[in-house]
């Protein structure tokens, strides 16, 4: 990561919420509030094993003195969740980054959440939104058993009749049709999970015509069979022009030249170096912006995507 973490956390309690799951309560090392945040914002999140790891916010956002974060341990990861498991307990104190929210709540008269996993905690907070607020919603919440899901209890006390419990080992996949063909065209879909899931969910709302907003864990799928071609990208506030060569990202070229720029996953999925464009036209390659926001096109993830014209003029 290159400086995006400001914040000094002492983790206040730390519970087990389901199989391989922890949750951490973070507070301010010196008290005072914390940053507001609204529902599907993260965080960053430094682990002394040198990854930085983004997590969903999955507390009570009218609470500024805490914020909480689930963690499940990702025994096929590269070792971030495995040492927040291992090595971080009440009392000890991590660097995180302000909240930021690329999986804003909008809104919207019906609701269908559906989640996957550990995909439930940026949900929960949503739920729990428009509960409060009165909407009408529905959740489809897959695991690979009851006892790996996290947030039962809690989704349940916020209305059990509308929360649909699918463990692989009892119910098999979500039924992804049965959940949307109730859903009316009057519905905003919101998915957050595993790949396949966001996947299935993108084709089926696609077939219905449906609002559907989605929070990734990994890169999607971008089909790169043209070959990449250099271009020029300008920093408006000094008029530098920097090459930017085929296999070499614009984060890597900007940073090489002294350009100040927020990075952390390097693979489009946390939003960190989101940057305006000023002219030109980005070639998307990220997991965060919406389809609306690309067609704008007055934004990029220099850490993943591109230009399809001669030069972009990045607003730095």
């Amino acid at each position: 990561m290159n400086g995006s973490a400001e914040l000094q956390l002492a983790v206040g309690t730390r519970r087990a919420i389901a199989i391989d799951v922890a949750e951490f309560e973070l507070h301010p090392l010196e008290g005072g509030d914390l940053p507001e945040w609204q529902p599907g914002a993260h965080i960053d999140v430094v682990t002394g094993a040198g990854f930085v790891r983004q997590y969903s916010l999955c507390g009570d956002p009218g609470d500024r003195t805490s914020y909480r974060i689930a963690v499940l341990r990702q025994a096929e990861g590269r070792g971030g969740s495995a040492w927040l498991h291992e090595r971080l307990h009440e009392g000890d104190w991590i660097f995180v980054s302000s909240p930021r929210n690329h999986f804003p709540l909008e809104p919207w008269p019906r609701y269908v959440f559906l989640a996957g996993g550990i995909g439930i905690t940026p949900l929960l907070t949503m739920i729990r939104a428009v509960a409060r607020d009165g909407a009408d919603w529905t959740l489809h919440y897959g695991g690979r058993t009851r006892a790996s899901m996290a947030y039962v209890d809690d989704l349940q006390a916020v209305d059990a009749s509308r929360v649909h419990l699918l463990p692989f080992d009892e119910s098999g996949l979500i039924d992804l049709d049965g959940a949307l063909d109730d859903a009316g065209r009057q519905a905003c879909v919101y998915c957050c999970g595993p790949e396949p899931l966001i996947r299935a969910a993108e084709a089926a709302c696609a077939r219905r015509g449906l609002r559907l907003r989605t929070e990734r864990f990994s890169p999607k799928e971008i089909d790169s069979s043209p070959a990449d071609s250099p271009f020029t990208v300008r920093i408006a506030s000094t008029g530098a022009e920097l090459m930017v060569p085929a296999g070499r990202s614009i984060v890597d070229v900007l940073i090489e030249a002294g350009v100040d720029v927020l990075t952390s996953c390097e693979e489009g999925t946390c939003g960190t170096c989101e940057t305006p464009v000023l002219d030109g036209r980005p070639d998307h390659r990220d997991s965060v912006l919406t389809e609306e926001a690309k067609s704008a096109g007055d934004r990029i993830l220099p850490c993943v995507s591109r230009s399809f014209t001669p030069r972009l003029v990045l607003d730095r």
